[in-house]
């Protein structure tokens, strides 16, 4: 989709369809005044009727016929002004720019929601109107004979303000925006693909594309290499796949001397069976999802490509299927991961915190300043907060957990505080090993992070996004599909960025 910001008036676009905001209970901001004079108060006339309210998630349909340049105005709800903010915005623009899809509209046009709320900066509700829109357009390219008959697609969207001092600050949100909106696009599509697509070499394939666009160092590495660092809880659980297995590792320097790093780490189960310790047939073609963390990873470091923050960020993907085959590693087994600590296996299906442990002690090499994985790790996160409600959040620090809560709270990418209790490390104890790599029925998500944690030296953050990388159901959330969400591209971009 074409992205355009212009100085112009939104009554004299000539486009299919022309999105403006409306708060409700208050009167209509100065630029949603504009149009509705030119509409002769029809606008105006909705609200007094009861037809039109402003409240979040409502969208009117006006027919101008020739009052103003556009075909139709579309007015969608802002809800409360004392509650408004840039997911409000963002809201609001996916559900303008979904009804304007559905009525076959090519190219809209956008005012800047929230005009009348100054705490908000400019830029970043330029960003969320642009966000809104490309997310909730998508569409999985799905394989069929025959396209559906459907198949309408916004072609352009037109942003516009009236302030020519604003027009920079529009333009530098729109082009984040857009960037973001790509990003996501990008992790979505990977995570909704059928993992005979989806496979840890098209993973690396696609890293080094993303890297030779966006100007990344890039370096997919095979079993051989796993085998010479050392890496043997990652190595145990590839033994059984088919498919080989790649380590991934994308590159972004701003070119600052003493620049800060942070590290990346997604893990990227192409397909989970269980291994040996095989899942229930029922639903198991929703573990092409497994890889939801490293598909996040590589869409933010596309995001450091484009927008160059002045941060060092290194991506690490480790990524393999987790299949039963007489080669598979099996419970009961011993591992040795690469900082010489030996892993007891009591479960082959508790595989993704295997091969994030030697991501993690890889991730020391580069002496990071902070270091996040993001893994659909535990069933127990989804039971303990619930399906696309939040990811669980362990932080080693007080101030990182600050800084996730904050980028949260700027992308409604929601993420909730769990503890790294001590006495969890208790119920990981081995006869036969340093530990075991799970602690039992009770306490799941706590028992996970804080194995993880026996593998950093560093500041150090877990997102558990097992009930946000994938959705059985369409979210209540106006731009998130059915199917891959994409989360935690947004976050972990807005956290590098406010560095």
């Amino acid at each position: 989709m074409e992205m355009i910001v212009k100085l112009a008036k939104l009554e004299e676009e000539t486009v299919d369809a022309a999105i403006i905001g409306l708060l409700e209970g208050v009167e209509m901001s100065p630029s949603t005044a504009a149009v509705d004079r030119a509409l002769s108060g029809a606008i105006q006339e909705l609200v007094e009727g009861g037809d039109l309210s402003g409240k979040s998630g409502e969208c009117a349909v006006l027919y101008p016929r020739g009052a103003v340049a556009a075909k139709r105005v579309l007015v969608a709800g802002l809800g409360k002004p004392d509650k408004l903010d840039l997911d409000g915005i963002r809201k609001a623009a996916a559900v303008g720019a979904s009804k304007a899809r559905d009525l076959g509209a090519r190219h809209i046009a956008s005012l800047v929601h929230g005009g009348t709320a100054p705490e908000m900066d400019l830029a970043r509700r330029a960003q969320a109107v642009v966000e809104g829109t490309m997310l909730a357009l998508y569409r999985y390219p799905a394989e069929r004979q025959k396209p559906p008959e459907e198949n309408k697609e916004v072609e352009s969207l037109t942003l516009v303000v009236q302030d020519p001092e604003s027009l920079e600050l529009a333009l530098r949100g729109a082009r984040l925006g857009e960037q973001l909106g790509k990003a996501v696009t990008l992790v979505r599509t990977l995570v909704n693909h059928p993992s005979n697509i989806a496979t840890p070499t098209f993973l690396g394939q696609t890293a080094e594309r993303i890297a030779q666009e966006y100007g990344l160092g890039c370096r997919v590495y095979d079993r051989a290499w796993a085998r010479e660092q050392g890496m043997g809880s990652f190595l145990a659980v590839t033994q059984g796949a088919g498919e080989p297995p790649r380590f991934i590792v994308l590159d972004y320097d701003p070119g600052i001397p003493q620049a800060p790093t942070v590290v990346l780490v997604g893990k990227a189960i192409t397909f989970d069976s269980g291994g040996i310790s095989i899942k229930p047939s029922e639903n198991m073609h929703l573990m092409k999802g497994d890889m939801a963390g490293g598909a996040a990873v590589l869409g933010a470091m596309q995001v450091m490509g484009a927008v160059r923050p002045p941060v060092h960020v290194v991506g690490l993907v480790p990524a393999t299927d987790n299949i039963p085959d007489a080669q598979a590693f099996k419970p009961g087994d011993v591992v040795r991961a690469m900082n010489g600590k030996t892993i007891e296996v009591h479960s082959t299906d508790a595989e993704g915190r295997m091969i994030l442990a030697d991501a993690l002690c890889y991730a020391d090499r580069y002496h990071p300043a902070a270091v996040i994985d993001l893994a659909t790790l535990t069933g127990a996160c989804v039971v303990a907060l619930g399906a696309n409600m939040a990811a669980g959040c362990f932080c080693s620090e007080d101030w990182l957990q600050d800084k996730l809560l904050q980028a949260s709270r700027g992308t409604a990418e929601r993420i909730w505080p769990m503890p790294l209790f001590p006495e969890y490390r208790e119920t990981l104890k081995s006869d036969v090993a340093d530990m075991v790599h799970t602690g039992g029925r009770f306490g799941g998500v706590g028992t996970s992070a804080v194995f993880l944690q026996e593998f950093t030296s560093y500041p150090w953050a877990h997102l558990d996004i097992a009930g946000m990388g994938f959705s059985e159901q369409k979210p209540a959330n106006a731009y998130t599909p059915k199917g891959a969400t994409g989360y935690g591209v947004r976050l972990l971009v807005d956290l590098v960025q406010s560095w």
